[in-house]
């Protein structure tokens, strides 16, 4: 009998539990101001969990800027030194240009393939012009020979057009053919008529600098052989039309004439602009390095 009467008490003991939990339950919910809701769990720690998490990223981000950032300066740095190795390769390239422009002039080798390492040098001939030959090299401005030799190669000021006159030459003493830029003419006297008193008849002496062949530039046209109008040394179609060797000299200022082709037209065009460059580059990275420095290290606001 008391053995049935305990089980009926255990049976009945979810429904006491129950009720007697309701007046926690109610207190719970008074006290938070929250209604309940079974299965509801209240944990604070979520959300710090997510805060610390939030400020970690934040560090990360900021970090990673940080660095990323410091390439600025230490990239401008790295060009700046290069440009500083640059102009020290300019300005001995330049010092060697000079030196050949300015040698005592050398005859002409008879081994046309040593003209391969003669660009800039003086060369001597001696023979006589085929003015009927005559190749024109436009459009062309003036190069001022006197400023040339003082500037080491800077171009003249001047805007006057015109063209060269190229004129085939027989050198007498090497028994070849070569090719004379005899000078600058302006647009008006291009016509060889009109220079009779220029165009010079029998032997002469004559003092030349070396040049190359070159190619085309981007942006420059074509040369026009059917025309007569050249727009840079091929000297293998230049010769091919006039049945010269492929050998090309500049004449020196001494070789003007009265009304002829004004002579010393070697234009030296070497640009040393790396000054400019070093002073932009390192200049830019003392100012990104300020920055830098007031951003993360001082931690300046609004920088």
């Amino acid at each position: 009998m008391a053995f049935a009467v305990l089980r009926q008490r255990i049976m009945r003991w979810p429904q006491w539990s129950y009720a007697g939990l309701a007046p926690l339950r109610v207190a719970r919910r008074s006290v938070l101001g929250l209604p309940f809701r079974p299965g509801m769990v209240w944990s604070p720690s979520r959300c710090c969990s997510s805060t610390a998490k939030a400020a970690t990223t934040k560090a990360e981000d900021d970090s990673f800027l940080q660095w990323f950032l410091l390439l600025i300066p230490a990239t401008a740095f790295g060009l700046g030194t290069w440009q500083v190795q640059r102009r020290k390769w300019k300005l001995k390239l330049i010092a060697e240009l000079e030196s050949r422009v300015m040698a005592e002039p050398i005859p002409l080798p008879a081994d046309l393939m040593e003209l391969k390492n003669l660009e800039y040098r003086p060369v001597k001939v001696r023979g006589h012009f085929d003015h009927s030959k005559e190749l024109y090299m436009m459009p062309r401005t003036m190069v001022d020979p006197v400023r040339e030799a003082r500037d080491a190669g800077r171009i003249s000021s001047s805007t006057e057009s015109g063209a060269y006159v190229i004129t085939p030459f027989h050198c007498s003493d090497l028994g070849v053919t070569i090719l004379v830029n005899r000078g600058f003419v302006p647009k008006k006297k291009v016509n060889p008529e009109t220079r009779q008193k220029g165009q010079v008849l029998g032997e002469v002496d004559l003092v030349g600098i070396v040049r190359l062949t070159e190619t085309r530039k981007p942006f420059v046209p074509e040369n026009s052989p059917e025309q007569n109008h050249w727009h840079y040394r091929d000297l293998e179609a230049m010769a091919k039309i006039t049945g010269a060797d492929p050998i090309f000299i500049d004449a020196d200022f001494q070789s003007t004439t009265p009304g002829g082709p004004i002579g010393g037209q070697t234009r030296v065009t070497l640009r040393n602009e790396h000054m400019q460059y070093i002073i932009t580059w390192y200049g830019l990275c003392a100012a990104t390095s300020y920055l830098w420095f007031q951003k993360f290290v001082r931690r300046t606001p609004g920088v």
